[in-house]
C-alpha cells in the first residue's frame, strides 16, 4: 500500500457513481429554474400542511429578487437573514441570490451583541427576519449598523395547521419600518436582469461559532456550495424525485448543502418543520415518509427517548447521515438495533461548506481499535486530506497530527481578515484545528480539536475517548467532557452527563465505570448530572460552556 496522501488511498474504498467526474450548474439559482423547467408541477417544499411546488418557488423568489433591488439593494452587497427552516428562509435565500447579493445566514438564537458584530463586520446592507425579532430586539440593533433595507416575515405563513408544539406564537402587526416579506414574495415582481451569481461569486459569508475571539466570516462561493450539493446528489442511492427531511438547521451550513442544496440538485421535495422538536420530528417522517436527513447526534439521541418513537417512523429512510457533532458508536449501534437505520458519520467545517469525508453508502464505519474512535469517513475524489505535524509535514498513516483539507469546496479565506486567511488557509489549505489520523485505507478518524486537549500532569487526555466510553453506559443519554484546574495534576478530567428517560445512576457509579475501561489518568475524577446539556442551535454540545461552568464551580 502506498504511503503517500497524496495517492489518494480512499479512492478503492468508492464506487463508481462517487468516483465520477461532475459537472454542477453555476449555483443553487440555475439549478432551481431548471427543476421548475423541468418539473414545475412537483413539489420543492413541504412545511406542515403547506405546499410550494418549484414553479411557485422559481416565481415568488424573482419577487423577493426584484423586490430587493427596487428598494436599492446593488450586485455584491450582503443580505443577512435570520429565520427558522420555513418557507420564508428559503425564499429570502433564493430572493437574495437573485438580486446578486451575498447571503449572510445567521442563528436566529443570536442575542443583540451577537447580531451587532455580524451586520457591522459583514457590512450588511438588507436584513430579513421575523416580525418578531424586529419588533423585539433587531429593530434598535440595526439602528447602529449599516442596513438600510429590511424585510420582516412571520413563519405562519405558508402553511394552517399551527403545531402549537412549535408554532407557539401570534402574527404581529406589519411594522411601519420594514417591508413585508411574504407580500414582497407575492408582488409578481421580476428578478433583476444581469445579477445571476458565477461560480467564484460569494454565496455566504458564513460566521463561525467564535470558539476563540469574535466570529469569522467564511467566504463560500456558489461553487463551493454547487461542488458538495453535486458530491451529495451523485453519491447516495436514493430515488428519482427524494424527499429529504431538514433535521439540520439551514442557516448551518449542513443544512445549507446537505438538505437545501443538494434537494434542489436532485430536483426533490424539503421537508421544513421550524425548528427541532422531537415529536414534531417524529410527526413529520411518518407523514412525509422522507429518504434521507442529515444531524447531530444528539439530535438521534432526542428521537431516540421520545416515548412515541417507533421502527416505522424510520422504515422510508435510504440514508441517515450525522455532522455538526461526535457521533459515539454505542449511540450507532443502539439505533440500528432500536430502529434499524446505521447512522452515517460525516465531518466537515463551514470553512470547507461542509463536508470533506463522510461514510460511503455501501460500507460500514470501522472503529479504530486502540482508541475506539469511530471513522468519520473518506474524503471525496477532488479531496485531498492529508495528516501533518506542528511544522506541517505529513505524519505516517495511523499517526496523530491537524487534519488539513484542499479541494473545491475550501473557502477562499475570511470575510475582510487577511491575516486569520493567512494563517488558517496557508497555499489554499484548510488547515481545521482538528487533531485526527488516517488509516492505510483511506479511513479519516478525528480524536478531537487542539484546544479541547486536557493535560493531566503531563498525559493528554482527548475528551472524545473519554465520552466514547460514558456512551456505551445503559443510562447515559448525552455526555461532555472538560479538563478543569487541579493543584496536582494540573488539569483534571470532569464529566458532564444527562440520562436517558427513566434511567438511574449516580457520579460515583458512573467514575468506576469509566476507571474500569480507561488508563488511570483518563477518567473522570468529577461527574456532574444534569436534565440537559448546552447545546448550539445546529445541536452540538458547548464544552466552552461547560467549561466556564466547571471553572467558576471551583
Amino acid at each position: 500500500m502506498s504511503g503517500s496522501y497524496a495517492d489518494k488511498p480512499w479512492l478503492a474504498l468508492l464506487d463508481d457513481a462517487q468516483r465520477a467526474p461532475i459537472d454542477p450548474d453555476d449555483s443553487l439559482v440555475h439549478a432551481l429554474r431548471r427543476a421548475a423547467a423541468d418539473h414545475p408541477d412537483r413539489d420543492f417544499l413541504a412545511y406542515f400542511d403547506g405546499r410550494l411546488t418549484y414553479r411557485e418557488a422559481d416565481a415568488l423568489s424573482d419577487s423577493v429578487a426584484g423586490h430587493l433591488a427596487a428598494r436599492g439593494l446593488e450586485r455584491g452587497e450582503r443580505v443577512a437573514v435570520l429565520l427558522q427552516n420555513s418557507p420564508l428562509f428559503v425564499l429570502a435565500v433564493l430572493g437574495a441570490w437573485k438580486a446578486g447579493a451575498t447571503v449572510v445566514p445567521v442563528n436566529p438564537m443570536y442575542k443583540s451583541g451577537e447580531m451587532a458584530h455580524v451586520l457591522r463586520d459583514g457590512d450588511v446592507a438588507a436584513l430579513i427576519c421575523s416580525d418578531r425579532a424586529w419588533q423585539t430586539y433587531l429593530r434598535e440593533t440595526a439602528a447602529d449598523s449599516p442596513v438600510r433595507i429590511v424585510l420582516t416575515g412571520c413563519e405562519l405563513d405558508f402553511q394552517t395547521r399551527g403545531d402549537a408544539r412549535v408554532l407557539n406564537f401570534e402574527r404581529l402587526p406589519q411594522a411601519a419600518d420594514a417591508d413585508d416579506l411574504t407580500a414582497a414574495a407575492r408582488a409578481g415582481h421580476p428578478a433583476p436582469g444581469g445579477r445571476d451569481p458565477g461560480p467564484s461569486d460569494l454565496a455566504l459569508i458564513s460566521y463561525t461559532s467564535g470558539t476563540s475571539g469574535a466570529p469569522k466570516g467564511a467566504t463560500n462561493t456558489h461553487g463551493n456550495i454547487m461542488h458538495n450539493a453535486e458530491r451529495q446528489r451523485t453519491g447516495l442511492p436514493l430515488p428519482e424525485a427524494p424527499v429529504y427531511f431538514a433535521l439540520a438547521p439551514l442557516f448551518h451550513i449542513t443544512g445549507m448543502v446537505c438538505q437545501f442544496g443538494a434537494c434542489l440538485t436532485s430536483g426533490g421535495t424539503l421537508v421544513l418543520a421550524y425548528r427541532f422538536e422531537a415529536g414534531v420530528v417524529l410527526d413529520a417522517f411518518a407523514e412525509h415518509h422522507p429518504h434521507y436527513t442529515v444531524g447531530p447526534s444528539t439530535a438521534f439521541m432526542a428521537l431516540a427517548a421520545h416515548p412515541d418513537v417507533t421502527r416505522e417512523h424510520f422504515a422510508s429512510f435510504r440514508i441517515i447521515s450525522s455532522g455538526g457533532a461526535p457521533l459515539p458508536p454505542a449511540l450507532v449501534e443502539k439505533f440500528r438495533a432500536g430502529f434499524g437505520p446505521y447512522i452515517r458519520n460525516g465531518y466537515g467545517l463551514t470553512e470547507c461548506t461542509a463536508p470533506c469525508a463522510a461514510v460511503p453508502p455501501a460500507r460500514e464505519a470501522p472503529v479504530d481499535p486502540d482508541s475506539g474512535t469511530l471513522a468519520v469517513g473518506v474524503p471525496g475524489p477532488d479531496t485531498l486530506v492529508r495528516i501533518v505535524d506542528e511544522e506541517g509535514a505529513e505524519v505516517p498513516f495511523g499517526e496523530q497530527g491537524e487534519i488539513v483539507v484542499s479541494g473545491p469546496q475550501v473557502v477562499p479565506g475570511y470575510w475582510r481578515r487577511p491575516e486569520a486567511t493567512a494563517e488558517t488557509f496557508p497555499g489554499g489549505e484548510l488547515r481545521t484545528g482538528d487533531i485526527g489520523f488516517m488509516d492505510r485505507e483511506g479511513w479519516l478518524y478525528v480524536v478531537d480539536r487542539k484546544k479541547d486537549m486536557i493535560n493531566a500532569s503531563g498525559f493528554k487526555v482527548w475528551p472524545r475517548e473519554v465520552e466514547d466510553v460514558l456512551y456505551t453506559h445503559p443510562a447515559v443519554r448525552e455526555a461532555a467532557v472538560v479538563g478543569v484546574p487541579d493543584g496536582y495534576r494540573g488539569e483534571t478530567v470532569k464529566a458532564y452527563i444527562s440520562l436517558r428517560p427513566g434511567a438511574e445512576s449516580d457520579p460515583d457509579e458512573l467514575a468506576v465505570y469509566c476507571k474500569e475501561r480507561l488508563a488511570a489518568y483518563k477518567y473522570p475524577r468529577q461527574v456532574e448530572i444534569l436534565p440537559d446539556l448546552p447545546k448550539t442551535a445546529s445541536g452540538k454540545i458547548l464544552r466552552r460552556e461547560l467549561r466556564t461552568r466547571a471553572h467558576d464551580s471551583q
